[in-house]
């Protein structure tokens, strides 16, 4: 039980455009198109209202809207 609270602690963590990255990058399923700091810069300027307190990512509040919004643009191509 205390693994899964540090876990999702780690997960609600504020951290840093590319700390979030890496770990994004190590975290999603094969196949999976990878994150950079272009394409988050992109996904940050196009999803302003997730940043309305600054320039924070978070595991909790990010990875998911990430994943969607780049197989999107995957499938868009």
């Amino acid at each position: 039980m205390r693994g899964n609270s540090e876990q999702i602690k780690i997960n609600q963590t504020a951290t840093t455009l590319v700390v979030f990255m890496e770990s994004y990058n190590k975290s999603i399923p094969e196949g999976f198109p990878r994150a950079s700091t272009a394409i988050l810069k992109k996904f940050q300027i196009e999803h302003q209202m997730l940043f309305k307190h600054g320039d924070s990512w978070s595991v909790d509040r990010h990875r998911k809207k990430v994943m969607d919004w780049l197989s999107d643009r995957r499938n868009l191509s």
